[in-house]
């Protein structure tokens, strides 16, 4: 075995061919095992690059949603830096449910956290839901897909508004009711949220229209819509804080 190998040793040595063969299988083979490396590298890696997007997205929307210029003007700043509406804080669901009438999700977030009942919780590709109970370090966050669950929405196109419902049939899918009849939309028609409350800013992507049915009697749509998230694939989130709610629900209540 010695004398082959020293054989094969002088042979790629004296013979240019057998040289630049023998190389080329070496950096072949050096070049897979590095590839492999970097690809496993990756893979571990995809945890903290996944953190460092969720932190870049939670900056920017602060900033898209506390400035009208925002899309002229974004750039990478701390949202504390200048006067916000709206303050979004990352977080985890630890516990989705999806199944029931009255769904409630758990996320990693809570009082610790400055998380309170009342804030609107959303990820990248829309609504989620609304803060329901707090504790120091979670809170239970009342699905999109609850039967209490009521948001104000609107379609994209006409700024009419009704309430979002769910009737607890399919987790894709719920209802916007009490669109007037005036209204002017077709399927397909992007819904968002309202901004008639303090929870969601306005413009917050939901859905968009599968079909819709008249009230000929009392001359109002309800519209199935076919929501943006898969409600039974989540994780990441977003809770928003209103910093003017307090002032806003003190002006609106009805006086003693």
């Amino acid at each position: 075995m010695m004398l082959l190998s020293i054989s094969l040793l002088f042979t790629v040595q004296s013979h240019s061919y057998h040289k630049s063969k023998f190389i080329n299988s070496a950096n072949w083979l050096s070049g897979g095992i590095y590839e492999k490396a970097n690809g496993i590298s990756s893979y571990f890696n995809l945890k903290s690059e996944n953190e460092r997007l969720v932190e870049e997205n939670r900056r920017l929307k602060n900033i898209l949603y506390n400035k009208e210029d925002s899309l002229q003007t974004i750039q990478f700043v701390d949202s504390t830096s200048y006067a916000t509406d709206y303050l979004f804080r990352s977080g985890k669901i630890t516990k989705n449910s999806y199944s029931s009438r009255n769904n409630i999700l758990l996320i990693n977030k809570g009082s610790n956290d400055s998380i309170a009942t009342d804030m609107g919780v959303i990820n990248a590709k829309g609504v989620i839901g609304i803060v329901d109970r707090v504790g120091g370090s979670h809170a239970t966050v009342i699905s999109i897909l609850n039967s209490i669950s009521k948001i104000n929405a609107q379609l994209k196109n006409t700024n009419h508004f009704g309430t979002l419902t769910w009737d607890g049939k399919n987790p894709n899918i719920v209802q916007l009711e009490d669109i007037e009849k005036l209204a002017q939309f077709t399927e397909n028609d992007t819904i968002i949220t309202g901004g008639n409350s303090t929870l969601f800013p306005k413009g917050i992507p939901i859905g968009t229209v599968k079909d819709f049915q008249l009230n000929t009697r009392e001359n109002l749509y309800k519209i199935n819509v076919q929501l943006f998230n898969d409600m039974t694939d989540l994780e990441h989130v977003y809770i928003i804080e209103n910093l003017h709610r307090e002032e806003i629900d003190n002006l609106l209540a009805p006086e003693n």
